[in-house]
């Protein structure tokens, strides 16, 4: 069995015209350490069912099944902390708290983990993604492309089973882009965890070793190989 399930996914929402369906019926499965890309144009659905496959959104019809456990048989809380022991996340913006350091932005998963090595291991990887000397630095004071690399360090802290990223290179350029990428890719790579990354290019897609495509909250194509 895949370790990772999707059935039936549905998400609606209320607009001024009755009732607007994101996702239409979406199904598929993803075994351990494959890297997925979920691909589509804007508006088709894509950050709105990684929300769902992390368990930060609620469908209006289906299921997600992680590693055995049925997302939506927890409450908020039984979900928030599943996320903490096996998602890591990449965001477009970053999601930095700008009153902490880089080092202490990485550290804050592994401490509310009870690491007791939350430290030594936040600076390992900040030196695995080129800011060894930026450690003190605050997000203000970052480049997006530093910023970013911050980011990917706290994604990969606490080891987790699942990396999900949404349009990780939307807010850079290109030559920065690419670089983040195949830090994402290398990082990935050495952990082991299965990747599923949100985007709208065709090239970064082709990167994965799966490409999922949704057209108007449906399912469209399924294609493998890179």
């Amino acid at each position: 069995m895949a370790d990772f399930i999707v059935e039936h996914l549905t998400k609606r929402v209320r607009d001024a015209d009755g009732s607007l369906t994101i996702l239409d019926n979406i199904g598929f499965e993803i075994a351990r350490g494959e890297s997925v890309a979920i691909l589509g144009a804007s508006g088709s659905g894509k950050s709105t069912l990684l929300g769902l496959m992390a368990g930060l959104d609620l469908p209006s019809e289906g299921s997600v099944r992680a590693f055995g456990q049925s997302l939506f048989d927890l409450d908020e809380d039984a979900r928030a902390a599943w996320r903490a022991r096996n998602i890591g996340f990449v965001f477009q913006t970053f999601q930095l708290l700008p009153q902490m350091s880089a080092l202490e932005n990485v550290m804050l998963p592994l401490e509310l983990a009870g690491d007791p090595k939350a430290g030594e291991k936040a600076r390992a990887l900040l030196g695995r993604v080129g800011l060894q000397e930026r450690t003190g630095h605050y997000p203000k004071t970052l480049s997006g492309g530093e910023q970013q690399r911050v980011a990917l360090a706290r994604a990969f802290a606490p080891a987790p089973a699942l990396l999900f990223a949404d349009e990780p290179t939307g807010s850079l350029d290109a030559a920065t882009g690419e670089r983040i990428i195949e830090l994402l890719f290398d990082l990935n790579r050495e952990a082991g965890a299965t990747l599923v990354l949100v985007t709208h290019d065709p090239a970064l897609a082709q990167r994965c070793a799966r490409r999922l495509t949704l057209r108007a909250g449906r399912l469209a194509g399924d294609e493998r190989g890179v």
